[in-house]
């Protein structure tokens, strides 16, 4: 059994991190041990490496809480439906990729018309672009 400080630590996170899961619905409370400290399983810390994972792939609490019902119950889900959050969320972050390009093809462009020399900026070709464009924007 361990007590907050430690399934933090061993999952990576901090106490207010684990808090703030419990109070989201994600996680346990824990047991309450004699002197009242919350006492946490594996199981526990299984989980709260489960939602931190989740996390660090870009998905939303919504998603993971998705994702733990259905780790919690699989007799009653489908791959599919797991499938299903993860190719959502990879439209998403695929979306989020052109988005990311198109800003960095711009911005190779901003950098290529510009010389770049120590001369004053009355006539800089960044700054003309950028107000030329933003006629343009909607």
């Amino acid at each position: 059994m361990y007590k907050i400080g430690e399934l933090a630590r061993l999952a990576n996170v901090s106490t207010d991190t684990v808090r703030y899961y419990e109070k989201q619905g994600m996680m346990g409370t824990g047991s309450r041990n004699p002197s009242g400290y919350r006492q946490y399983n594996e199981g526990d810390v299984q989980r709260l490496r489960f939602i931190r994972y989740a996390k660090s792939t870009g998905f939303t609490l919504d998603a993971i809480k998705e994702l733990l019902s259905i780790r919690i119950d699989p007799l009653h889900h489908t791959c599919q439906e797991s499938k299903s959050i993860v190719n959502e969320r990879l439209a998403e972050v695929e979306l989020k990729l052109q988005e990311l390009n198109q800003m960095r093809e711009s911005l190779q462009r901003l950098s290529a018309a510009c010389c770049g020399s120590a001369h004053t900026s009355v006539s800089c070709s960044i700054l003309e672009a950028l107000e030329d464009g933003a006629g343009k924007v909607t």
